[in-house]
C-alpha cells in the first residue's frame, strides 16, 4: 500500500501535533509553520491531502483564503476554535474552499476519517499526469498522437544548427514551438529573442532587426543594437515573416548566405551569430507564386519545416489543457467553482476551435469568472453552435443519473455524512460510494 501523504500547516509545536492528532501513524506529514511556507512546498511537491490548524489570528485570514483558491486542488481540512466559527467571512471560507472541518478539542478519530475520506476522493479524482520529457519545461502539453510527433521532430531538429519554418494557424501555439527549438538546442543558454513582423511599422521594422547608427535618420539619437545583434550566441523568432517587407527579405537572406549584417547608415559589416526561427499563418508557396514572397529566402528558411496542428486535430488533449488554465488562473474563478464537468468536456469536444489553444484559454478563462456553479458547465463557454443536451433529449440516461445523485445525496445526509453508513443504506460497499460520488462530483 502506498503511504499517504499531508501538507499540515500549523504554528504549533510539531510533537505536540502529531500527538493532539491522533499521532496520524498512517501518514507522512510534512508540517509547515505558515502558508508562505506551504506555498513554497507545493511548488515544489505534489500533496493531494492538507490539514490547516487555524492559529485564531483573523488578520490572516484574507492570505490564508488567498492561498486556499490558488492550491485549490488540495483537498483541505481545516480545525479552528469554536469561537471563530462565529465570524461571517471565516464562515464562508469554510464552506467556499474546506473539504471538511472540524473544531477544537478534536476528536482524534473523526479527525482520521475525514483525512481518510479526503485521501479516498483524492485517489478517485486522480488523472494520469503526461510524461515529463513529452512536456519539458512547460512548453509543448499534449499526449495526443499529433503533438507526441511534433515532439519527436522538434527534439531531432534541435540540435541542428540550421533555420527552422514553423506553420500552424493563428493561436495554435507556433511561438511555444520555437521555444522548443531552443531549449533543446545547444543555443538554449543564450537568449531568445521574439518579434512580429506584423506588428511592426514597415518603416521601422528595419532598424528593429539590423539596428541603426547615431544619425541614419531623423530622431536616431545614438547608435541602437538591433534584434539579430541581441540575438547572437541564441535565437531569433520572426513571428509572421509572411508580411515582412520584401526589402527587408532581401536583407534577411544576405545575413542567412553571409552570417552579417549592415546597421542602417553604416557600412561596416557585423559578425552575428543567430539561429533564426521563423513562423507564418499563411502558404508561402501560394505567397511565393503570388510574388509576395522571395522564393530564395523561402528555401533558405524551410531546412527544417515544422507545423504545429490546429486544436481540432488533437482533442484528445482538450481535457489535460483545460486542466492546465484551470489550474494557471484559479486565482481568478468565482469562490463556488470547483472545477470542470464532464459535460462541459464533451460540449468542448464537440466544437472545432477556429481559434485554436488562445481561443481554448481564452474561453475558460472568462468562464471561471462568471460561472454560477460548481462545476463550469457547457453554457458558461458559450461555444457558437453547440447546444447542451437537454434532459428530453438525453431521455432515460438522464432520469437514472437524476435519481442516483438524488439518492446519494439523501443517504449522505440522514448519516450525517458517515461515508460508511451511506454506503451501508444504499446497499454498496464504500468504494463504491466513493467512485459514485466522484462521478457525480459530490462532496459531503
Amino acid at each position: 500500500m502506498s503511504v499517504k501523504r499531508l501538507l499540515c500547516v500549523t504554528n504549533e509545536d510539531g510533537a505536540y501535533a502529531r500527538v493532539v492528532y491522533g499521532e496520524l501513524r498512517a501518514w507522512d506529514v510534512c508540517l509547515v509553520d505558515t502558508v508562505a511556507a506551504a506555498r513554497k512546498v507545493l511548488s515544489q511537491q505534489h500533496y493531494a491531502v492538507g490539514l490547516l490548524l487555524d492559529s485564531g489570528d483573523s488578520t490572516r485570514d484574507e492570505e490564508t483564503e488567498r492561498f486556499l483558491r490558488r492550491h485549490h486542488h488540495v483537498r483541505w481540512i481545516g480545525v479552528f476554535d469554536p469561537v471563530r466559527l462565529e465570524q461571517p467571512a471565516l464562515r464562508h471560507l469554510i464552506a467556499t474552499h474546506l473539504f471538511d472541518f472540524h473544531t477544537r478539542p478534536v476528536d482524534p478519530l473523526r479527525l482520521q476519517h475525514s483525512l481518510g475520506h479526503a485521501h479516498g476522493m483524492a485517489v478517485l479524482g486522480k488523472t494520469p499526469q503526461p510524461n515529463p520529457r513529452s512536456a519539458a519545461a512547460g512548453r509543448i502539453t499534449g499526449n495526443s498522437e499529433a503533438i507526441v510527433r511534433l515532439r519527436a521532430h522538434i527534439a531531432k531538429i534541435a540540435a541542428v544548427d540550421a533555420p527552422v519554418l514553423i506553420s500552424g494557424e493563428s493561436g495554435s501555439g507556433k511561438e511555444l514551438a520555437a521555444q522548443e527549438v531552443h531549449a533543446r538546442s545547444q543555443r538554449a543558454a543564450g537568449p531568445f529573442i521574439a518579434i512580429n513582423c506584423a506588428a511592426v511599422a514597415p518603416a521601422l521594422i528595419h532598424s528593429e532587426l539590423f539596428g541603426h547608427e547615431r544619425g541614419a535618420f531623423t530622431g536616431a539619437a545614438k547608435d541602437k543594437q538591433g534584434l539579430l545583434e541581441a540575438a547572437s550566441g541564441g535565437s531569433i523568432f520572426l513571428d509572421e515573416i509572411g508580411d515582412l517587407p520584401l526589402d527587408l527579405q532581401a536583407s534577411l537572406l544576405r545575413f542567412l548566405q553571409e552570417r552579417v549584417i549592415y546597421r542602417v547608415g553604416s557600412t561596416r559589416t557585423i559578425a552575428v551569430d543567430a539561429r533564426v526561427i521563423a513562423a507564418t499563418h499563411v502558404n508561402l508557396p501560394q505567397a511565393v507564386a503570388a510574388g509576395r514572397f522571395r522564393e530564395d529566402l523561402y528555401y533558405r528558411l524551410s531546412v527544417f519545416p515544422i507545423r504545429v496542428p490546429p486544436l481540432r486535430e488533437r482533442k484528445e488533449d482538450l481535457s489535460l489543457l483545460t486542466e492546465l488554465v484551470f489550474n494557471k488562473y484559479a486565482e481568478e474563478r468565482s469562490p463556488q467553482l470547483k472545477g470542470v464537468s464532464r459535460e462541459a468536456l464533451q460540449a468542448m469536444a464537440q466544437y472545432d476551435w477556429p481559434g485554436n489553444v488562445r481561443e481554448l484559454i481564452n474561453r475558460v478563462r472568462r468562464a471561471m469568472v462568471l460561472a454560477e456553479h460548481r462545476l463550469l458547465m457547457p453554457e458558461d463557454l458559450e461555444l457558437p453552435g453547440i447546444v447542451p443536451l437537454s434532459p428530453v433529449q438525453d431521455g432515460l440516461g438522464n432520469t437514472r443519473l437524476n435519481a442516483e445523485r438524488a439518492a446519494i445525496w439523501d443517504s449522505l445526509a440522514r448519516s450525517g455524512n458517515n461515508i460508511s453508513q451511506a454506503a451501508r443504506d444504499l446497499g454498496v460497499s464504500r468504494m463504491t460510494l466513493y467512485r459514485l460520488m466522484a462521478k457525480h462530483s459530490i462532496s459531503p
